[in-house]
């Protein structure tokens, strides 16, 4: 059921901030330390991964440099970069779990969202008692 020609950083699977930060961990490499190769703040790092806001070109270059791919790949993950993740077989399988628990969540919001409509009546009904009386 796998697809094995998934491009797995590809752009129709991963934005550039899930390149970076798959290529810095596969580089062994906290966000701390990468900032602070770059000469930026961890939260400027964070924001690249997050896909909040994006670096401009001269950190892109020494990025993909430090990071041992390259820009093309960061930017489109075409190119030299990183090849699929080797844990793919353990995802694909667990996926059935994750539906089966993301519907046990759900059904759970539902009756509390049901329970709390049933409190906030009671609570506009007895208001209402005391304006009243």
């Amino acid at each position: 059921m796998m697809d094995d020609t998934t491009d797995w950083y590809g752009p129709d699977a991963a934005t550039f901030g899930d390149r970076v930060a798959a290529a810095r961990e596969a580089a062994g490499m906290s966000q701390s330390h990468l900032a602070r190769c770059l000469g930026v703040k961890k939260s400027t790092l964070t924001g690249w991964e997050d896909d909040i806001s994006e670096p401009r070109a001269n950190k892109l270059s020494m990025m993909a440099g430090l990071l041992n791919v390259s820009i093309t790949w960061l930017l489109t993950g075409e190119g030299e970069g990183m090849t699929a993740p080797d844990d793919v077989t353990d995802t694909v399988s667990d996926l059935a779990g994750y539906a089966a628990e993301l519907r046990e969540i759900r059904t759970a919001m539902r009756a509390n969202s049901e329970r709390a409509a049933r409190l906030e009546k009671r609570i506009r009904q007895a208001m209402k008692t005391e304006e009243t009386v």
